[in-house]
């Protein structure tokens, strides 16, 4: 009960380590993996390289699931 104020901040997110395009595939160089742990768990990595991203990325915007095509 202590942690669980410090659950978001500790936990770590897919991000979007480059500018993502809408349609472009999901790839390792233009992903990477950094707190706060919000967004998709780096454990679900692998679902989502290969898929084509539904909008716009920024540099370190986080990956929503809702966000992803396949």
């Amino acid at each position: 009960k202590n942690e669980s104020k410090n659950i978001i901040a500790a936990r770590k997110s897919i991000i979007a380590k480059n500018s993502i395009q809408k349609g472009e595939r999901f790839t390792y160089k233009n992903l990477e993996i950094k707190r706060p742990g919000s967004g998709i768990s780096p454990m679900n990595i692998e679902k989502i390289i290969g898929q084509k991203s539904k909008f716009k990325y920024s540099i370190d915007q986080l990956i929503n699931k809702k966000e992803i095509s396949s």
